[in-house]
């Protein structure tokens, strides 16, 4: 099991940068692939960017590839995920996730993933 928290969400201005950190408990961090996903009011929980066990694949949502990077550091058992160029449209509330499936390679949906954090808000304004 692995615990997950999030840091560094904030209200921002557009064209900002932000980045955004997720601490994990446990030893078996590099076990878990994962993910970041986002909430924005009203609507459904989608996809942001996944990264492999390893950190050696990385897979991004068609609206952040280019703006969006994420990365992770196993001895430090955190992922991050870097926001470049921010957009009002990238306003959500943002969850990371853990994957503990070992076969999977692409996982872009919320069910791939047992556990889940407890989201910070990113707020970008025009």
């Amino acid at each position: 099991q692995v615990q997950l928290v999030e840091s560094g969400g904030g209200l921002v201005q557009a064209g900002d940068s932000r980045r955004l950190s997720c601490a994990a408990s446990g030893r078996t961090f590099s076990s878990y692939a994962m993910g970041w996903f986002r909430q924005a009011p009203g609507k459904e929980r989608e996809f942001v960017a996944r990264i492999s066990r390893s950190g050696g694949n990385t897979y991004y949502a068609d609206s952040v590839k280019g703006r969006f990077t994420i990365s992770r550091d196993n001895a430090k058992n955190t992922v991050y995920l870097q926001m470049n160029s921010l957009k009002p449209e990238d306003t959500a509330v943002y969850y990371c996730a853990a994957d503990s499936s070992s076969i999977r390679i692409v996982g872009t949906t919320a069910d791939k993933y047992d556990y889940w954090g407890q989201g910070t808000q990113v707020t970008v304004s025009s």
